[in-house]
């Protein structure tokens, strides 16, 4: 065999090498992982039922100062903000800033007509941006929640143009 075509079995075979094992180098595969949000609020019973009654969110068994929501495979822990350890990350600043801050939640749902609707029709929501067609395909509006955490609802795939 020539040495052009050893080279190329031996990169080929380090190729399938590095598949077979997750990767180049030392580099492992990532584990599988599951998102789950966290917010810290107010009134738990006011954003438990803004979750539940304007966005169609399950509310899962509840304990002491926390309430999770799911909603298919978006589950969302409502945690209570008075609650919070003295020497947890978020306190002090929690307690007297703005919440949320730098984040934007994106909540991807089939039918975003249906959705927009729904949140109009609850009269629940403070709506900070209407129901818009993007110009990279999607169509989305902008709500915010009873303590301020910026929501944007989108359709879960862009439209075709």
């Amino acid at each position: 065999m020539s040495r052009k075509a050893w080279t190329t079995v031996a990169v080929a075979g380090a190729w399938a090498l590095a598949v077979a094992t997750g990767g180049f180098g030392n580099h492992a595969p990532a584990p599988a992982m599951r998102l789950r949000l966290e917010l810290f609020v107010a009134d738990l019973d006011a954003s438990a039922a803004f979750y539940a009654d304007v966005l169609g969110f399950e509310q899962l068994e509840a304990q002491a100062n926390y309430q999770p929501i799911r909603a298919g495979s978006v589950e969302i822990g409502l945690g209570l903000r008075s609650g919070l350890s003295k020497t947890h990350y978020f306190n002090p600043e929690l307690q007297t800033s703005r919440v949320g801050l730098g984040t934007e939640i994106v909540l991807e749902v089939e039918d975003v007509r249906a959705t927009f609707e729904r949140v109009q029709k609850s009269g629940k929501a403070r709506i900070l941006a209407p129901l818009f067609n993007r110009p990279w395909g999607a169509t989305d509006f902008r709500i915010a929640d009873p303590d301020g955490y910026y929501l944007r609802i989108t359709s879960a795939t862009p439209k075709e143009s």
